[in-house]
């Protein structure tokens, strides 16, 4: 694990979203095409507002969350939403979404397969952008989800349904193997409680930090 130290949030938010538009382009430059996938929640919302402006060829870059809940794009729930308001606007509207939900399917398992399809022709992720809760998850990965040993085993799948106590809704979320095949790594966390968290992730089993899954290859953003 490497840790990237900022002075203040706005510094931070402001050099990822440059590094990160930095990697892209220079996948642009040698593939003509790249994938970004992103998390959900409000932290890397300043981190989306600035690389949304960023002049790229966007319309060669896939889009796609870490993971999202089973909820309709329109419910204050959904990390789609929180994207198209902050990341798929401006110069980005360009870039090609690639949705992580279904309408008009009640539980994920129906629409997994489809999502996966449209996932496969895009990977690996070129950069992969992380957060982390206090309890050491990511993605929905949780400690104690009920499809989390799979999820963080050697599975040919690359999205899978998890349930887990104090997640709320069902969610979906792409699986370790697909988050460890990423290029480009990073994690986005703030606070003394997430860096405490984060350094104690490194000593337990990847069960009760699931995290652990891409530390190894990361580079971790912290500001207080």
């Amino acid at each position: 694990m490497e840790m990237e130290i900022y002075p203040d949030r706005e510094m931070l938010f402001l050099q990822l979203a440059n590094l990160i538009a930095s990697e892209l382009s220079d996948f642009l430059r040698r593939e003509g095409r790249a994938t970004l996938c992103v998390p959900g929640g409000t932290t890397p919302g300043p981190v989306f507002d600035t690389l949304s402006g960023v002049d790229l060829d966007w319309a060669n870059v896939a889009v796609v969350l870490n993971d999202e809940r089973w909820v309709a794009e329109d419910s204050p729930r959904s990390n789609t939403r929180l994207l198209r308001e902050r990341l798929l606007k401006g110069r980005a509207a360009k870039a090609r979404f690639l949705p992580l939900y279904a309408p008009g399917h009640e539980v994920p398992e129906e629409a997994v397969p489809a999502l996966e399809d449209g996932l496969r022709p895009h990977l690996p992720i070129s950069v992969l952008l992380l957060g982390m809760g206090a309890d050491m998850h990511t993605a929905s990965l949780f400690p104690g989800a009920d499809r989390l040993a799979e999820a963080l085993s050697s599975t040919p799948r690359l999205i899978l349904p998890m349930r887990a106590e104090g997640a709320g809704e069902p969610r979906v979320t792409l699986t370790a193997p697909v988050l460890r095949a990423a290029i480009k790594v990073h994690v986005l966390i703030t606070g003394a409680d997430k860096r405490a968290a984060i350094e104690k992730a490194a000593t337990l089993p990847i069960e009760k930090a699931p995290i652990r899954a891409v530390l190894d290859q990361a580079v971790v953003h912290w500001a207080e």
